[in-house]
């Protein structure tokens, strides 16, 4: 689900005032500026005061938020339950039953203006797959991945089974030696390589945590083996 305008929904807590807009200036008042009642896009802490409006609603409903991700709130009614996770203004919801569930969407549609976008299927930039045959839910960003190898020139590398195997050492003799070595290797963003990999290893890949950490570890100091 998406909340239309979530920002415009807060309540704020101290006093704001903003000068009048352009064209909104009276004869004799051009002096005046205008205190907010609510917030609105622009503030810096509109987001906050979202989220604060967000997590109250949905805590006079029932719902028990994560205490690790705050974005997350569970509801449970005997064996059943209803997960909610917020981004920014977009919800998705997740449940065993579908009673509980529509109750949530008529919750939220009761505090807030939203629009149902029915069953997801692509998240931030992470597709989800279903296959209701076999009772899976997969969760997959082979298109990110692949903007990724794109983005480096890499679009044509080799996959490999193993990310490193027993032996596999980095350090400092695999820097660049000679002028034309390192005009290349000053085309690589290495930093923004390493936060795209670890973009994708925190979300669905795992798997490659070990090398992401190895290579992270080499970017804070490259003159030390690993």
């Amino acid at each position: 689900m998406d909340v239309k305008t979530a920002f415009l929904n807060d309540d704020l807590n101290e006093d704001v005032f903003m000068k009048q807009s352009e064209g909104f200036k009276p004869e004799g008042q051009k002096h005046l500026v205008c205190k907010l009642k609510k917030s609105i896009y622009g503030l810096k802490h509109a987001s906050r005061q979202w989220y604060l409006k967000f997590d109250e609603v949905m805590k006079k409903q029932g719902f028990l938020k994560n205490q690790v991700d705050q974005c997350t709130y569970l509801k449970m009614s005997g064996s059943n339950f209803t997960i909610l996770v917020l981004y920014v203004d977009d919800i998705i919801l997740a449940s065993n039953s579908l009673d509980m569930l529509h109750e949530s969407k008529r919750l939220l549609s009761h505090n807030f203006d939203m629009k149902d976008l029915r069953e997801a299927s692509y998240v931030i930039g992470i597709e989800i797959q279903r296959d209701r045959s076999k009772s899976i839910l997969g969760l997959s960003q082979r298109a990110y991945i692949e903007r990724v190898l794109t983005r480096y020139n890499m679009q044509h590398c080799s996959s490999s089974v193993a990310l490193v195997v027993k032996g596999d050492v980095f350090g400092s003799f695999q820097c660049p030696k000679t002028e034309v070595e390192k005009e290349k290797m000053r085309m690589i963003p290495y930093a923004s390589v390493v936060g795209s990999l670890m973009y994708a290893q925190v979300c669905t890949r795992p798997e490659i945590a070990y090398i992401a950490g190895m290579l992270g570890r080499y970017q804070t100091n490259p003159r030390l083996d690993h």
